[in-house]
């Protein structure tokens, strides 16, 4: 138990912590934008192939995204491109979100036939640990 505290208190004093919680909190925001997108489109306009919604939910979800964590979750670490690099880094980053959200999608609801809003656990639970760990270390590094 002491060494989880102490590891708490060096994530705090290097501000890990904080960017972890400011972007769990800008993830939360971008998980409802994409759910909110994600859930007509995939009742009313694709009803029988739930990944062809997920390019449309997540390039809403991704565009808000990128003000929230540039603006806010990593504001202060590392620096800021203005040559283009970062957001292409950004973008590169969120294509792989992208691709683990249509694999999710894809096999649990359309192979596996699972509800279509079953995909939405591994997509806010994986995803954003993933992308936080490449955000911090490369785009926003």
């Amino acid at each position: 138990m002491t060494a989880i505290i102490h590891r708490i208190g060096e994530l705090q004093r290097s501000g890990v912590l904080g960017q972890l919680m400011r972007f769990g909190i800008a993830g939360v925001v971008s998980t409802l934008i994409y759910a909110a997108v994600y859930m007509p489109l995939v009742t009313w306009v694709f009803p029988n192939l739930a990944v062809a919604a997920v390019p449309f939910a997540f390039a809403v979800a991704v565009t808000c995204g990128f003000f929230m964590h540039s603006l806010w979750s990593f504001k202060g670490h590392g620096s800021r491109d203005n040559s283009g690099r970062q957001h292409v880094k950004f973008l590169v980053v969120q294509g792989f979100g992208l691709l683990l959200n249509a694999l999710f999608t894809w096999v649990i609801a359309d192979l596996l036939h699972y509800p279509d809003w079953a995909p939405l656990i591994p997509i806010v639970t994986i995803t954003p640990l993933a992308t936080f760990a490449l955000n911090r270390q490369w785009v926003f590094g």
